[in-house]
């Protein structure tokens, strides 16, 4: 139908705008531009828009620019989603979250300019727009199983896969919220080698934007590991089922994608493009974790 085509165009845009606005997040806090436009919201310096362009007003602008734009994209992409795919049982619910989720983010990063907030609380910023990516990006996934060119129902996941996907998406946030917390403690260079601080293999951290640093790179080093883990599980029980044989092998690459750079952000001392892919990686291994979860929950029961 006509109006598949544009309501696809529609969920394209809007997953590639969250992309964005989680990148631009990343820069903004990456950049220290959070306040460039001083403590004014939703205008910019005491105006609607700012006629003094310095590199960290054009950067926090922008950004809000990108998420009100997106926004109103992500508005019109759950309606519409209701009205035309509202008998698929996950739409309502992926409708509801990508929009919440959205908002709340949005409120955060508002206060945050109005009044300030605590690294542990602006922490849990980049988690919340995670959710409400992971939330569009199903939303769209769902709109192109509509014409059967994309189809995840035929799915059989064993206790054992699913009890794996469920703990591993769930401690993936976790390791999520550590290195937002990272990034807002500015402990980024707390530890100035890798893998252990400052050549210390025994010894335990100092301070705690060491004990932030070193926290992050445990909870990273055991998720590769589990992940790892999931991935030889499904080559070796899932061959026939292409999209969970091929999931884990992407959410592995993913996963190491992102050791790597975490890694070099360390090692080059903050390179900025590095730390942009290293936010990018983890994102989409997230998105990539949820879908799996979407997998699971339409699954049939197996031994394996």
């Amino acid at each position: 139908m006509k109006y598949n085509r544009y309501l696809k165009w529609l969920a394209v845009a809007s997953t590639f705008g969250m992309l964005l606005i989680m990148l631009g997040g990343a820069l903004v806090t990456k950049t220290d531009s959070g306040m460039g436009c001083g403590r004014h919201w939703p205008g910019c310096n005491g105006q609607l828009i700012p006629d003094v362009i310095t590199a960290e007003v054009l950067i926090e602008f922008s950004h809000r620019l990108v998420t009100g734009s997106v926004g109103i994209l992500i508005v019109i992409l759950a309606v519409w989603s209701w009205k035309a795919l509202g008998h698929v049982r996950e739409t309502k619910f992926l409708s509801i979250m990508a929009v919440f989720f959205l908002i709340l983010q949005a409120l955060i990063g508002a206060a945050q300019v109005l009044w300030g907030q605590g690294d542990f609380i602006l922490a849990l910023h980049f988690g919340i727009s995670l959710i409400s990516f992971a939330s569009v990006l199903l939303l769209a996934l769902l709109i192109f199983e509509v014409d059967k060119k994309y189809d995840a129902e035929k799915i059989n996941i064993g206790k054992h896969l699913k009890w794996h996907t469920v703990g591993v998406t769930v401690y993936s946030y976790i390791v999520v919220y550590t290195g937002a917390l990272v990034r807002h403690t500015k402990s980024e260079l707390a530890c100035l080698d890798w893998p252990f601080c400052n050549n210390s293999a025994i010894g335990l951290p100092n301070t705690l934007n060491e004990w932030v640093q070193m926290g992050h790179r445990v909870a990273a080093g055991l998720i590769f590991i589990w992940v790892l883990y999931i991935t030889i599980h499904a080559i070796k029980n899932y061959k026939h089922q292409r999209v969970i044989y091929w999931g884990w092998i992407l959410a592995l690459i993913l996963v190491t994608s992102q050791a790597i750079t975490g890694m070099t952000v360390v090692l080059t001392q903050l390179n900025l493009y590095i730390a942009l892919l290293h936010s990018l990686f983890i994102t989409l291994f997230f998105g990539l974790l949820t879908y799996m979860i979407l997998l699971l929950s339409r699954s049939r029961s197996a031994k394996k």
